[in-house]
């Protein structure tokens, strides 16, 4: 290993294998990433879904984002290991269970799901700055959280890893001040544990929320540990992103039910400024400036993601980091666009968001770790990702495009929403149990017709 972390260089790699000469860093740097990116104000606002949306008491509401984290984020930190030994982005990886082109159906959900995700991370931005200053346009928010997000990700993979060290410090010492002002200072009332109820259609409901906040990170996580050395190690990038992620959203989404069971506001953000008067201008930037490392991270994620779509479509490109640049801006202008349209039924519109990233998204993890760890154990032709007829994995896997489709299908019945309410969830009371149904049918699915198929003699890889 010759290289080091530097915050300030502009990364010139992109999609490309991350050469061992160019391999940096610890474990470590996968806890802190991943935690000090979960300490803003959209997990604070997720939090609050349990209490505000889903009607639980506070202490059912902790119940529910516990068990949500720690189950999620199984499947998350699973994903990390992939990086360091295969030195690709999260979607290029892809290509080894859908093919080149099949691939392109996950890639494409997936960069909705990052424009999503900036945009609802853009109308937070903008709420800090109302909430200070009542009556100002959210403008000077909305800059703020886009600007830092849109220069990290154009100077890339070290300078986000650094800025969400920092962020896990900083948010860190703000997330702990918030708690002790809340309780101590401001002081509960003496009814707060006996406000709303627990019920089953609830607790299952923020359940699944929480789970889906750690699920929607699969697409991330190779894109942060693909230039970490080869020896790093499943066990030890396991821990570190499970933990990181899991305490680094847990976390806030407690503090965002203790606010939302206070709450008397239509904003969570406001009643966090009213509940930390004294403290409100810089616990709320701070917080701000956690939205900016997470928008940093999608829109980094985005742009790898697009590159990668156009890469398929042309195989001789190869981007760098002009391609990046123009992508990430491209990029941010959609999400703007997303949350000024948007923010006048954020609540709302991000409940559905997230419910349906949770259908789409579960088929896929459940895909690409049984084929990563069942099936291949690991060994991939990384050449073949990038050749223009799908190398060995082709261009279209027709098992695993099915094997998805099938996922999203049977979830259909369990799927409880205003969109669409399943026969299966009415006669359960509007219980939805359509993530653990698609994991638990698309993944044995899987790997029964792969082995079933002509996979075999790539598995001897």
């Amino acid at each position: 290993m010759t290289e080091r972390e530097q915050p300030a260089r502009l990364e010139i790699r992109t999609i490309q294998p991350i050469g061992l000469d160019q391999r940096h860093g610890t474990a470590a740097d996968l806890f802190t990433v991943w935690f000090g990116s979960n300490l803003m104000l959209l997990t604070i606002v997720t939090g609050g879904l349990a209490v505000t949306v889903f009607g639980l008491s506070f202490a059912s509401a902790v119940l529910a984002l516990v068990l949500g984290n720690l189950i999620g984020a199984v499947f998350m930190a699973l994903h990390a290991a992939q990086g360091p030994t295969l030195g690709v982005p999260q979607m290029i990886q892809t290509r080894g269970q859908f093919g080149s082109l099949g691939s392109l159906l996950v890639v494409g959900i997936v960069i909705f799901m990052y424009l999503g995700f900036m945009s609802s991370n853009l109308v937070e931005g903008g709420e800090v700055i109302t909430s200070i200053a009542p009556g100002m346009s959210d403008a000077p928010g909305n800059a703020l959280v886009g600007v830092l997000g849109v220069i990290a990700a154009i100077f890339g993979y070290d300078l986000i890893h650094a800025y969400a060290r920092l962020m896990s410090y900083v948010a860190g010492g703000a997330l702990l001040l918030a708690f002790v002002w809340i309780v101590w200072v401001h002081g509960l009332p003496a009814d707060f544990l006996s406000r709303n109820r627990f019920s089953l259609s609830g607790l299952l409901g923020t359940i699944s929320t929480a789970a889906l906040w750690q699920i929607a990170y699969a697409p991330y996580v190779s894109d942060y540990s693909r230039y970490l050395p080869p020896g790093t190690g499943v066990r030890a990038a396991f821990w570190a992103s499970y933990w990181g992620c899991a305490l680094g959203s847990l976390l806030p989404m407690i503090l965002g039910a203790l606010v939302g069971e206070l709450s008397t506001q239509h904003s969570l953000v406001a009643t966090l400024a009213g509940l930390t008067h004294g403290i409100a201008a810089p616990l709320l930037i701070v917080f701000a400036l956690g939205v900016a490392t997470a928008n940093a991270m999608s829109l980094y994620c985005a742009g790898l993601c697009t590159l990668t779509f156009g890469q398929t479509l042309i195989p001789a490109w190869s981007p760098g980091a002009m391609a990046r640049t123009v992508v990430s801006l491209l990029l941010f202008a959609l999400s703007l666009a997303g949350a000024l349209l948007g923010k006048t039924s954020f609540l709302v519109n991000y409940t559905d968001f997230l419910l349906l990233l949770l259908y789409v998204l579960v088929p896929w993890t459940a895909i690409n770790l049984v084929d990563y760890y069942l099936l291949r154990h690991g060994r991939y032709d990384v050449a073949s990702f990038f050749r223009h007829d799908g190398g060995i994995y082709g261009r279209v896997n027709a098992v695993a495009v099915w094997c998805y489709l099938l996922g999203i299908a049977v979830q259909l019945p369990f799927i409880d929403t205003p969109l669409w309410h399943g026969p299966v969830a009415a006669r359960l009371g509007g219980v939805d149990l359509s993530w653990v149904v698609g994991l638990i049918i698309t993944g044995p699915a899987y790997y029964h017709f792969a082995r079933r198929s002509n996979q075999p003699a790539v598995l001897a890889l």
